[in-house]
């Protein structure tokens, strides 16, 4: 379940990333970025690749947190210990 979870989460977020690299890099040119005022000491393709990442860990954020926002009460308040063995303070949902 978890892994198809995070398929849901990593596939979807990697494409957009694609996307998201080809339209922001139409428009900017990496030799030309600045950080404080200094130029950025990567290559082209450095820029690239640092860019795509980071675009790809910010869209899997979104993605994670809207896959967690889906999950019912059920799922969420589970508790992963059988009936017999449960502590006290776990809750006592079971699906």
């Amino acid at each position: 379940m978890w892994t198809q979870r995070l398929m849901w989460i990593a596939w979807p977020a990697f494409l957009m990333a694609g996307i998201m690299e080809m339209a922001v890099f139409a428009f900017v040119d990496p030799e030309a970025l600045q950080w404080f005022d200094q130029p950025v000491s990567l290559s082209r393709q450095g820029v690239y690749t640092v860019a795509f990442f980071v675009f790809w860990v910010v869209i899997m954020a979104s993605s994670a947190l809207t896959t967690l926002l889906s999950m019912s009460p059920f799922e969420v308040n589970r508790c992963p210990v059988p009936e017999g063995e449960r502590p006290l303070d776990c809750a006592k949902f079971v699906l």
